[in-house]
């Protein structure tokens, strides 16, 4: 087998839902058709007049149905704002935590705003040789288990082209072994560029540091010791895997049923996880995360400027036993959580804007979402979620025939109505046909969706910052998508590793 010469580059993909025809869905076909049959009626009974005058009617219908702005159709632009306007003016869209107003009765039960208000954590069954107890994740709301690991990989910056090939083929590989099983429904990747708080530093300073050293030395120590920390960056990346109910409920009930049920069954899926992400794709540790790392892990996502503290306590832990370190589920989210603004999400002292990444048509190279987590000032926080989504051998089977049939159609309408075929038009047929291919050949169909978002203190103008993290997502050969009337939403898919981002469908399996 012969090295790659180029970039690893990535392409072919396509919508995630493709209209049957000149890219509407079959509902709004029947509103189209629906809000035109008056017309017609009046039309066939010749009352020209009344025809007339729905004909704007029916215009403006169709401009709220078929054109997107933003995104999102007009129509649901404003079911979408009317929703918004309800829930401010019912008090819905303002929280506190139980903690803050001294009413939590268990410190164990997590306590988060908005869509993250379903979720409850367990400890699960020893697991390992270690017999560390994993928290599992329970998403009332979407009837999901979900487990969440600490990983550490070297990064493919300074990787030869071999390797990153390699390390691509084995998070291909990781999520074919994850259709196959047909348990996991979603494995997020989350990567999160925070500042450097220095308190790892500080305490081996602490322990080393000589008090008889010259003055000059000392002061000296410290400055570089204060530069470096102001300057300096750090890297965490969490791997969360999602379980359906559905789809875990019967084997959970033949490994002793209720939540030690459940865990069993996650801890098989999480130690076939474990070998990949250790093995092709060339992680140096994974730490699957127990309740105090996952509270932590919460925490530092909803105020980063926590974890020099909780490091510091955890530090302090392992010299003194009777220091309490392990952060409590209860105090975990944030202390209060104020109205959602429309363009930005604000959470206890600081704020963040949250952007969907949309992918090119031309592709993209392995690496390219790099400027994406790179800061553009010293204490700004950037994280990006890239959410995996494995989809079965029958439903791929139905989705790539679906599109080749509606790509033929169109191919078909256009040719017998004398209007051209262009290059993007055979550049679409090219790519279904060659999903058909692949699909064919026994690969994974996957559904990919990316979340990015940038946080700041709150004296921060954090309009400056969500424009730079924008032009950032631009560089870099994507498209941002900023979440308006959603970005409480977003910022939970793009900054909390709980598995929270890909809205369910229905009928989705």
């Amino acid at each position: 087998m012969t090295a790659p010469v180029g970039p690893v580059r990535y392409g072919s993909w396509s919508k995630d839902k493709q209209g049957w025809f000149l890219g509407l869905g079959g509902g709004a076909w029947a509103v189209i058709g629906l809000g035109g049959l008056p017309m017609l009626l009046a039309a066939g009974t010749s009352r020209w007049l009344l025809a007339l005058g729905w004909a704007p009617v029916w215009a403006v219908l169709i401009v709220l149905v078929a054109v997107p702005v933003r995104g999102r159709s007009a129509l649901r632009w404003a079911l979408d704002c009317v929703r918004r306007w309800t829930g401010t003016a019912m008090g819905w869209t303002e929280w506190q935590s139980n903690a803050v107003a001294g009413t939590a009765e268990n410190l164990g039960e997590a306590d988060l705003p908005g869509v993250l208000s379903g979720i409850r954590t367990h400890d699960g069954p020893p697991f390992g040789p270690l017999l560390t107890r994993p928290a599992t994740v329970a998403d009332h709301r979407e009837h999901t288990w979900a487990v969440v690991a600490r990983i550490t990989h070297p990064g493919i910056g300074l990787a030869e082209a071999a390797a990153r090939a390699r390390m691509g083929a084995g998070l291909a590989e990781l999520l074919e072994g994850a259709a196959t099983v047909e348990l996991v429904s979603v494995i997020a990747l989350q990567i999160r560029t925070l500042p450097d708080d220095g308190a790892e530093r500080t305490a081996w300073q602490q322990t080393q540091l000589r008090r008889t050293a010259p003055p000059l030395a000392l002061a000296v120590d410290a400055e570089l010791a204060a530069g470096m920390t102001s300057a300096g960056v750090r890297h965490e990346a969490f791997v969360t895997v999602v379980v359906p109910e559905r789809r875990i409920a019967r084997a959970a009930k033949d490994a002793g049923g209720g939540i030690d049920g459940r865990a069993r069954v996650l801890y098989g899926v999480m130690s076939e996880i474990e070998a990949r992400l250790v093995g092709p794709v060339g992680c140096t540790n994974v730490t699957w995360l127990d309740s105090p790392g996952l509270a932590a892990a919460i925490r530092t996502g909803f105020a980063p400027g926590d974890r020099a503290g909780l490091m510091a306590a955890a530090l302090a832990a392992s010299r003194d036993p009777r220091v309490a370190a392990a952060l409590p589920m209860a105090a975990a989210g944030p202390t209060v959580g104020p109205e959602p603004e429309r363009r930005h999400y604000v959470h206890d002292a600081w704020h963040s804007v949250t952007c969907t990444v949309l992918l090119p048509d031309k592709g993209a190279v392995m690496g390219a979402l790099a400027p994406v987590l790179t800061p553009t000032t010293a204490g700004e926080r950037r994280c990006a979620t890239v959410f995996f989504e494995p989809i079965n051998a029958a439903k791929a089977d139905r989705l790539v025939g679906n599109e080749s049939m509606s790509s033929e159609l169109a191919t078909e309408i256009r040719r017998r109505g004398g209007f051209k075929v262009r290059a993007s038009h055979r550049r679409d047929a090219a790519r279904v046909e060659g999903q058909d291919v692949q699909l064919a050949e026994g690969n994974t169909l996957v559904r990919v969706g990316i979340a990015a978002a940038v946080t700041v203190p709150g004296t921060w103008s954090i309009t400056d910052y969500g424009r730079r993290l924008e032009a950032s997502i631009t560089g870099s050969g994507f498209k941002p998508l900023r979440l308006d009337l959603a970005q409480d939403s977003g910022f939970a898919a793009a900054c909390i590793p709980l598995g929270v981002g890909l809205p369910r469908r229905r009928g989705a399996r």
